[in-house]
Formats: C-alpha cells, structure tokens, sequence
C-alpha cells in the first residue's frame, strides 16, 4: 500500500514557528509532528510515502533523508494551492496500483489503518473514510452514515449544525481504490465537496467510526492537546514521563520549588525557582527565570523567559527574549512589527 500525506498549507496559525520550519516539522514531544502522523501505518505493509507539500520542500527532503525507515518517502511538490483533491491527484503518477490510504498531516489519531483497510476491503467500496463522532460537525465534512452496510449515503461539507446529517465527521482518514483518480477533475478542487458527495450517491463511499483519540493539531490550543495526548499514551522514543502527566527529554535541570504540570519539556532547559509551567510545550534549550508563570504556551527553542513574567497562551518565537515582568495574554512573542 502507497500513502499520501496531506502537508500543503503554511500552517499559518502556527506562526511564528512555522515561519522557520514547515508545520509537519513541528515537533511534538521527540519527534516531528508528521512522524506522529504515520506511526499508525501498519508495518510490514507500506511500500512508500507520498508527502504533497507546498512549504519547506528541502528541509522536509534533507529531513526524511536523515532518517532511517522502512519505506520509501517521497516529497511532492506543489507548485500552487490544489486542494485537498489536486493534491491527492497530483501525487498520482508517484502511486502503484494498488489501494491508496491518505492522511492529513496535521492529525494525530488511534485509527488502525490496518482495521480500516479489511472493513475497506470487506465493504467492496471505491472509497472509504474514517469517521469521529462530536457534539458540533458543523466545522467539518459530515457523513450520513449507514452502521448495517457501512455505507455513507450522504455527504456534506461544513453543514449549518441545524442541518447536519449526524454527529460523524470525517477523520481525515481515507482509502482510495485506483479508479477513484479517474472521477477527478483537472486542477484544484475539493474531495470533500467535489468526489465524497458523488461517491455517496453511487454507493461507493464507506465509512469507518473509531474510539480512542483524535486531535487536529493545526491550532496553538491544538497543538497542545496534540501535545498533552501524546504524553498519555507515552508516544516517543527518548525522554521520560514525569508524574504521568509531564514529559521530560535528556538535561531538564528543574528547581525544586517549581511546579509542572500536563507539559513537555525538551533537553536542555532550565526553569528556575518558584516558576509554574502549566499545559505548556517548550523546545530545547529554553530558560525560564525565578517567579515565571506560563500556562497553555508554545516557548520556542532556546527562548529565554526573564523574571516574574506571566504568559498565557502565548506563542513564543525561536530565540526570543522575553524581559523580566512582562505579561502576555494569547497571540505571540515578538509581536509583529
């Protein structure tokens, strides 16, 4: 089976960070965010990663170069905006001929994709699509979901909430048979409202609810829960857990009247006396002084956080130097000129 993974836009909401880096390089705990994203690929059964990407192509290259995995990765660029379905389509002459399995690059999930693939693979559908229940769909495609057949009947982009179908969303998530690419326009379009509606009516679009965990780490609070749900469920590979609910990696040098808590803290830093660090990320080689509150924050790395400053919600660039007594409630670190 060949994946693609979904990593064309600029993460603009992630900025300042990903004004330095591509958002599927972000990094989540020990890792980069999109090496989360694939860790619910079954092995032994991936042959090559597609990653359609508009933003940081040689870093993400010399990126994937570095690192030793049991696939092929290839980035494909994307020279203008396509949309989720160009992009998919864009990546076809890359793809064998086989099922396809496609991933936002900016999901974090407990989907096993090797379970979808057999209900996929039962159902007989050209498509299929996994699915996540929530009280409010309207911000997201909305399947109308048939539990005896596994059908979705339905399908609709961002309803009213009034007018939604059901509860189920779509996950982000997808398995697409070759003769799905041969229903695609030419150019930028939509899945969501272009291929999934039509797919629906012809009955030929699945859908797979799962439990567990699901997160969209595109947002700064996002990303914090992408943060936190990694801690849970003890996804990384160097580091520890402290008190269950930190992760700490090598180096942590930690005064013993400060407080954490639902955080990561990576190599390297130093946080300082009487300091509260609280459902908050921050990167390598980050200080924070004496007396310092930051709460929901993202501190980049090798920030410095003066004395007695209170932070919340704030994005902190890479480097920054945040002066002793500042207050800062929600956007970023400079601030832009």
């Amino acid at each position: 089976m060949d994946v693609i993974v979904l990593a064309g836009g600029f993460g603009t909401r992630l900025r300042p960070w990903t004004l330095h880096a591509p958002k599927p390089l972000i990094p989540i705990l020990d890792r980069t965010m999109i090496e989360h994203v694939v860790s619910i690929l079954p092995e032994g059964t991936v042959d090559k990663v597609l990653i359609a990407a508009g933003y940081g192509i040689e870093q993400m290259r010399n990126h994937f170069a570095a690192l030793d995995l049991p696939y092929e990765v290839v980035i494909v660029e994307e020279t203008e905006p396509l949309g989720t379905g160009g992009a998919i389509a864009n990546c076809r002459e890359h793809l064998g001929e086989g099922t396809c399995c496609v991933i936002n690059g900016d999901l974090l999930t407990s989907l096993r994709v090797d379970e979808m693939l057999r209900a996929h693979k039962a159902a007989g559908t050209l498509a299929s699509i996994s699915l996540w229940e929530v009280e409010d769909p309207s911000r997201f495609g909305v399947a109308d979901y048939d539990s005896q057949s596994t059908r979705i009947r339905r399908f609709q982009e961002k309803p009213p909430r009034e007018e939604a179908y059901s509860n189920l969303i779509n996950a982000g998530t997808y398995l697409l048979e070759p003769e799905v690419f041969d229903r695609m326009p030419e150019g930028a379009f939509s899945m969501e409202r272009i291929v999934f509606p039509v797919l629906a009516e012809d009955g030929e679009l699945s859908g797979f609810p799962f439990e567990g965990h699901f997160v969209d780490a595109g947002t700064p609070e996002s990303y914090i829960e992408a943060v936190q749900t990694s801690i849970q469920n003890e996804a990384w590979i160097r580091g520890e857990s402290v008190d269950g609910g930190n992760w700490f990696g090598k180096n942590v040098h930690l005064e013993s009247t400060a407080q954490v808590s639902g955080s990561a803290i990576d190599s390297n830093c130093n946080i300082g006396t009487s300091c509260s660090i609280v459902s908050s990320s921050l990167l390598n080689s980050v200080t924070v002084d004496s007396g310092s509150k930051v709460t929901g924050c993202m501190i980049g790395h090798n920030a410095q956080i003066g004395e007695g400053c209170n932070l919340q919600n704030v994005v902190v660039d890479h480097g920054a130097i945040v002066p002793s007594g500042h207050v800062q409630n929600g956007g970023v670190f400079p601030t832009a000129d």
